[in-house]
């Protein structure tokens, strides 16, 4: 079978023109995630730049054998460390529940209250099957208005961008982790979910299930006083 090989343009006003198109791609491949950047450049930090909130929300990120992977388990980390610092009262943990043998959310709050968080402070999102579903879901089912959001430095800036497009006045906290393969693929990753982000700030599309409205924030923020 005779594939016939890309050729490049003979003469050199078609070779310009080349160039340019690769380079009009790659600025417009780009503006999602300098949109992310520039849009959020004030709202990120650290643990203990954090401001004072009632909820945080923390992204799923997998789980290994029923637990939290690594990288989940530094946002948790980090969760259950803004809690003991009294800078927020309820943790809102949102994942993937989609199946029966899969269940983030659970195993999130289970870790909380194994480093300190009082389980009536843990309120549960089952279904936050991408970040722009778990921040609607986030202020249309549970109520929230304002939050810090965790997660590790290469998504931290999607998640807020997000959130504040979903009508979260929003905060992120951004978890370090090693510069591993994982690492390195997720930022990678975030430059092609920006242009996705960008469509669902413009587009506002509903979540893949919203459902009723939700008061376990509520309870639990009554249960902090």
């Amino acid at each position: 079978m005779n594939i016939r090989r890309p050729r490049l343009p003979r003469t050199r006003a078609g070779r310009r023109r080349l160039v340019q198109a690769v380079m009009a791609g790659c600025v417009l491949g780009l503006l999602p995630s300098t949109w992310l950047y520039v849009s959020t450049s004030d709202r990120i930090g650290t643990t203990a730049q954090a401001p004072r909130r009632e909820v945080a929300v923390v992204f799923g990120a997998g789980l290994w054998d029923g637990e939290p992977s690594p990288y989940l388990a530094h946002r948790l980390d980090a969760a259950a460390k803004l809690y003991r610092a009294g800078r927020i009262e309820v943790v809102l943990v949102t994942g993937d529940n989609s199946r029966k043998d899969y269940d983030e959310p659970d195993a999130m709050r289970a870790y909380l209250t194994r480093h300190g968080v009082p389980d009536r402070r843990i309120v549960s999102d089952y279904a936050g099957f991408d970040t722009w579903d778990s921040c609607v879901r986030a202020k249309k089912i549970f109520g929230v208005d304002r939050a810090v959001l965790i997660s590790q430095d290469f998504h931290i800036r999607r998640a807020v961008a997000l959130c504040e497009a979903a009508g979260v006045d929003s905060y992120g906290v951004g978890v370090a982790a090693k510069h591993d393969v994982t690492w390195y693929y997720g930022g990678a990753r975030e430059v092609l979910a920006a242009g996705k982000a960008a469509l669902d700030a413009v587009f506002e599309p509903d979540p893949r299930f919203l459902g009723p409205k939700e008061q376990g924030v509520t309870r639990a923020s009554a249960a902090a006083r």
